[in-house]
């Protein structure tokens, strides 16, 4: 009788020091604050930051620097 051999899927570290990087030096939290977030809080506030999006079009960017000039 052979025992069945069950697939455990390998985990990561947790990325302490990408938070940690995001948290202190991207949000400027202090100690405090940061560690009172939950996981969940810190992913609401990184999760427009860690999305990735595209770069707006010459057409568009041409659009907002004419509506928007430098003074």
């Amino acid at each position: 009788m052979s025992a069945a051999v069950e697939s455990v899927p390998s985990r990561q570290p947790f990325p302490w020091q990408d938070v940690m990087r995001a948290g202190f030096g991207l949000l400027r939290l202090s100690s405090k604050d940061f560690w009172a977030m939950t996981p969940r809080e810190l992913g609401a506030v990184l999760g427009p930051v860690s999305q990735s999006t595209n770069a707006p079009s010459r057409t568009t960017l041409d659009a907002l620097m004419h509506a928007f000039p430098d003074r």
